[in-house]
């Protein structure tokens, strides 16, 4: 095989003897970026695409996250039995049942927005998840129906999950291509504020209509209003999301408006899509993906679905007990993701992702055991002990992620590597916990999980390679001004020797 330098595939004789063709063939393979190579952001459009990504994944949030806090209320209407455990159970198997299409939604949707863009798939996926969430809000009750209201719930869950595989791979990606090479973490922060801001207004609006409505008026009607509401929410995203221009790498690929030049060290020029090229050629990347976002699925779905579950269910507590303290963590995290987005900026995203895996190897055994207390500062610091950690990811992961794969496959790639790893471990962890709990008589198999988990994020993250302030691979560089383009330019090109 020939090597990639001419210097070692030519004889070093030669090499001195035809110094400037030597010269020119490492030109060849290593052109220089030419000023209209480089991408000089807008900062009004990176700011109005951040926004539209974000509102959408808040609403994917929302409609997750309020299946979530209400399974207890979903399983008397939708798996009517004696059995408390039972129903709930059957309603974490609906929950999970989403997952298990993600992967399918991914497949289908990820190749299709390396083809034909990225807007038009996150477009199509905000609809879809409006229509599947606004409908569960009118499903009929078992009581009303039969075993038709449980067969029900299962297709609109599936056709959100479904939807779900294109949302998140397109909308980090999105941001990611975007976004300037030296802010991608702090403007990427600002997706998964918007999942702590679904979740916020998920436990919010359910733990309003625990405390003003009774059991029987939340089983009869009261649980139909946070699905209703997604209806409108979906339209305001699909509003903002098709108000925007395609992202600048994707304009830059054959499939877009624009070409890159020639001389783009490592610029690619297709949009292929192939979802076979994507198990064949990056596989041991998407193998890295899906250890990465197992840990971070299985440590988020943990805090911010299963929780207030776990307090009322396993501990004992009252709904709004649970849900109003985690409302209040999250509404923190709220608070400094960005700062964690600027962070991973400065030190880089290894550092903050580890941190954030560590602290859950470390701190989620005595976390746990204040949470077991029971008394409302004991649970609030343990709970704020699992959010710092996770906090640490989430403002990390959305930047992180996108940068493992080349522009011409990374909507696919990462769509398809996100959501095989959150159907497999993230829509599961309600459902495991809960089973693992039953089995071995120990409410704190929460922390074990989370601690297996964490052992597997930290060999991931070990493995993975720093890419902050680095151009995205496939892409050229993204800067904030044309003083930043000219100077990367002309430090190509070596001060002269006298």
């Amino acid at each position: 095989m020939a090597a990639s330098d001419p210097h070692q595939a030519a004889d070093p004789e030669a090499v001195k003897r035809h110094p400037a063709l030597f010269r020119a063939i490492r030109k060849r393979k290593n052109p220089k970026l030419r000023r209209t190579d480089i991408t000089v952001t807008d900062d009004q459009a990176v700011k109005r695409a951040v926004k539209a990504a974000s509102l959408g994944n808040a609403m994917e949030w929302f409609d997750f996250g309020i299946y979530s806090y209400m399974a207890a209320t979903l399983g008397h209407v939708f798996f009517p039995s004696g059995n408390d455990t039972t129903q709930l159970l059957s309603s974490f198997a609906t929950f999970a049942v989403a997952f298990l299409v993600r992967p399918l939604g991914g497949m289908f949707f990820g190749p299709m927005g390396d083809k034909v863009g990225r807007k038009k798939i996150l477009a199509l996926t905000m609809i879809m998840m409006a229509i599947g969430t606004f409908a569960i809000g009118l499903i009929p009750s078992h009581g009303t129906i039969g075993v038709w209201a449980p067969v029900l719930l299962i297709f609109f869950r599936m056709l959100q999950g479904f939807s779900t595989g294109g949302e998140y791979g397109g909308a980090s990606t999105f941001i990611a291509e975007y976004a300037p090479d030296k802010r991608r973490g702090y403007f990427g922060s600002f997706l998964e504020f918007g999942t702590l801001a679904g979740y916020v207004g998920a436990s919010g609006l359910v733990t309003l209509l625990y405390a003003l409505l009774d059991t029987g008026q939340m089983e009869t009607w009261g649980w139909r209003i946070p699905f209703l509401v997604a209806g409108p929410l979906g339209l305001v995203g699909l509003y903002l999301r098709l108000r925007l221009d395609e992202t600048p790498a994707f304009q830059k690929l054959e499939g877009g408006t624009a070409h890159a030049s020639e001389a783009a060290d490592g610029v690619e020029t297709s949009a292929k899509g192939d979802l076979g090229k994507i198990f064949r050629d990056y596989w041991p990347t998407l193998i890295l993906c899906i250890c990465l976002v197992g840990a971070y699925n299985i440590t988020d779905y943990m805090l911010l679905s299963y929780m207030p579950t776990y307090l009322s269910d396993e501990l004992g507590y009252s709904e709004t007990h649970g849900l109003l303290i985690l409302l209040g963590v999250m509404v923190f995290l709220m608070l400094i993701i960005s700062q964690v987005g600027k962070l991973s900026d400065h030190f880089g995203r290894k550092p903050l992702l580890m941190t954030g895996m560590l602290g859950f190897l470390v701190l989620s055994l005595p976390a746990f055991l204040l949470i077991r207390q029971g008394s409302i500062p004991a649970v609030t610091v343990g709970m704020l002990m699992l959010g710092l950690s996770l906090v640490c990811m989430l403002g990390t992961m959305s930047a992180a992620l996108p940068a493992l794969f080349p522009t011409q496959v990374r909507y696919g790639s990462l769509s398809v590597g996100y959501n095989l790893s959150a159907s497999i471990f993230g829509g599961t962890t309600p459902f495991v916990i809960t089973a693992l709990i039953s089995v071995s008589g120990t409410n704190l198999m929460p922390a074990y999980y989370a601690m297996g988990a964490a052992v597997v994020g930290v060999i991931a993250v070990a493995c993975m390679k720093e890419t902050a302030n680095k151009p995205l691979d496939g892409s050229p560089p993204s800067v904030e001004t044309t003083e930043e383009a000219e100077e990367l330019v002309a430090n190509q090109t070596p001060d002269p020797k006298f």
